[in-house]
């Protein structure tokens, strides 16, 4: 199959020891089972790809009618996560059924994971933007407000996309060409070099980098 990518949970971190003896900080993510549930085809949905189902356990009332009805006409058990990946191929002949396991990556190349970064509610300029502060001393009472945000005199307004303070994280985020270090296909697990965004237990989806370095 031409699947290029998997549905997964973050797991968690840890490390591992190179050959040279150096510390390799790792993600483990726990890389399907999937199962393609629907493939969208350029003809009826405008793009080729196809859906992917996380195979885990969920009980059946909590699945609306509407998607009863979607799984059942695949054939499949209900899934709680979904996804789609695209697929470069259009003759490719992946169809609903089919299973997708972490067998389809290789130690040593590359890949990019997506998730929900973890929200860290309203936050300050500091904390969201990094802003450098004023000082802390001889009665300043600038300490952590944002400064200047706009010229008086020309144009007299806020420049556009200026930082303030606002709702931090729990946006989705893409970390971009992480080496695979490691997999165990009998329990399901894949080892990238790095982080991934999200917390622990949160689902992503892994897909092979495009432009790898």
């Amino acid at each position: 199959m031409g699947v290029n990518g998997i549905l997964g949970i973050k797991l968690g971190m840890t490390q591992i020891f190179a050959e040279d003896g150096t510390a390799v900080p790792c993600t483990v993510l726990q890389a399907g089972p999937c199962v393609v549930v629907d493939r969208r085809t350029k003809d009826k949905d405008g793009y080729d790809a196809v859906q992917l189902g996380l195979v885990e356990f969920i009980k059946p009332q909590r699945i609306s009618k509407a998607l009863t009805g979607h799984f059942q006409k695949a054939g499949v058990a209900p899934m709680r996560c979904l996804g789609e990946v695209r697929l470069e191929d259009a003759a490719d002949e992946t169809k609903a059924g089919d299973r997708v396991l972490v067998d389809r990556f290789k130690v040593g190349e590359y890949v990019d994971v997506s998730g929900v970064s973890k929200g860290k509610g309203f936050q300050g300029g500091v904390k969201r933007w990094h802003y450098r502060g004023g000082d802390n001393t001889h009665g300043s009472m600038f300490h952590r407000a944002p400064g200047g945000i706009g010229a008086s005199s020309f144009p007299s307004r806020v420049w556009p996309g200026q930082h303030f303070p606002g709702h931090m994280g729990n946006q989705r985020k893409t970390s971009k060409n992480l080496r695979v270090v490691k997999i165990d296909t009998e329990e399901n697990l894949l080892l990238v070099r790095g982080a991934v965004p999200g917390p622990a237990g949160g689902y992503i989806v892994i897909r092979k980098a495009s432009s790898a370095r």
